[in-house]
């Protein structure tokens, strides 16, 4: 083997466990933008007004940073070569990470962060949708079942999975990635600019002192 098939290796294997991960965080982010009543019932518990404060604002900036990392990690393997090298369900999780992004910048830029405010349940709901997605596409596409199991167990419904909707599954699943990149990947432009359009526009806004 090859330095050039080693560092192959590693940027695959680097790349697809941390897009695993940012699955499971993503899950973990709307978990915790969930489970509102568990965090008033723990404020019960603190007993000083500024760790009371500091904790409000921990338990609304963590779903952020949470979301923030899923959404750089999505695009970051949005892309044709990289989709090309390592398993993604497509589109399941390429729209997700389009939905964490509206996700986010609602949250950000939008009063999304207010628990009980329109924005928070539209973050909410997007949230669980996007989730929704990638749990399918993980559980289904990505970790369908394995090859030693079909060839005890041949099942049409495992194989089609596994050879037209992984997106380095040669040829339908590379051609559906295609296809995916097209359209997700202008639509996370979209909602980027409008994350940036909605900053810029906040902090024009910003009364002078």
């Amino acid at each position: 083997m090859t330095a050039h098939d080693i560092s192959k290796a590693l940027e695959i294997w680097t790349l697809q466990n941390l897009f695993n991960i940012s699955i499971m965080l993503g899950l973990l982010a709307c978990g915790l933008a969930m489970i509102q009543n568990y965090y008033r019932a723990l404020e019960k518990h603190l007993s000083l007004r500024v760790s009371l404060e500091l904790w409000r604002v921990a338990t609304v900036l963590l779903v952020d940073v949470l979301l923030a990392f899923v959404v750089v990690v999505g695009y970051v393997v949005l892309n044709p070569d990289i989709m090309a090298d390592i398993k993604i369900a497509v589109p399941f999780c390429p729209i997700a990470t389009v939905l964490f992004a509206m996700a986010l910048c609602l949250r950000l830029f939008h009063g999304g962060q207010h628990v009980g405010s329109q924005n928070y349940l539209r973050a909410l709901y997007l949230m669980l949708a996007a989730n929704a997605l990638n749990v399918v596409g993980f559980t289904f596409v990505m970790e369908a079942a394995s090859g030693e199991y079909l060839e005890l167990h041949p099942s049409l419904f495992w194989q089609y999975l596994k050879t037209h909707w992984r997106s380095n599954a040669a040829p339908f699943g590379l051609e559906l990635a295609q296809f995916t990149f097209w359209i997700c990947f202008p639509l996370l432009l979209i909602v980027l600019a409008w994350g940036v359009w909605s900053a810029v526009r906040q902090l024009a806004d910003k009364p002078r002192e």
